[in-house]
């Protein structure tokens, strides 16, 4: 089975994006000279699993962000034609977390970046998530888009590490307990 990591960035209230996806709040404390570790993150990866809202978002950033190929996670869009700039970069599907893992498993897929609030919600709830790096911002926003959700049991964490960065943000590793 693959393993499947989270590397994503909160609001210091626990949210990803404002309700309507915005993450200028996001983009506006974002240092080129800090290196916050994605890089080495993404190093080892060999697709990005994502969910509708952060395809929807890496969109609007002008040229496609990603090298890896990505799996677009999403009823609404299981039909949809690929985008012909996309068509050897990503592709789309509406199954579920497990069964995308046992799929990806069987193509030789070794490691996943997951990608996405309720994309990573859903790998949370379904025990596949391996470990997460979150990275605090500081600032509130009130409210918005939830990084986590309900649960149906509690989820054990082991913080790995943490550290700060000048800007104020803070980054901890933390790593699922079995």
């Amino acid at each position: 089975m693959p393993t499947a990591h989270v590397f994503i960035a909160t609001s210091l209230d626990g949210f990803i994006a404002r309700a309507d996806g915005d993450i200028g709040w996001l983009l506006e404390r974002d240092d080129p000279t800090e290196d916050h570790g994605y890089s080495a993150f993404i190093a080892d990866k060999d697709l990005i699993v994502m969910g509708r809202g952060s395809y929807e978002k890496a969109l609007t950033f002008g040229e496609w962000p990603y090298d890896l190929p990505v799996l677009v996670l999403s009823k609404q869009l299981a039909d949809a034609p690929v985008p012909e700039a996309l068509k050897d970069k990503l592709r789309f599907s509406n199954r579920t977390p497990q069964d995308t893992m046992d799929d990806l498993a069987r193509q030789g897929v070794r490691r996943v970046y997951v990608d996405g609030g309720r994309l990573v919600q859903s790998f949370l709830r379904d025990g596949l998530i391996d470990d997460l790096v979150i990275t605090s911002v500081p600032v509130l926003i009130g409210s918005g888009r939830p990084l986590f959700g309900a649960l149906l049991q509690d989820i054990d964490l082991k913080l790995v590490s943490s550290r700060s960065f000048p800007s104020g943000l803070v980054q901890s590793s933390y790593r699922l307990v079995p």
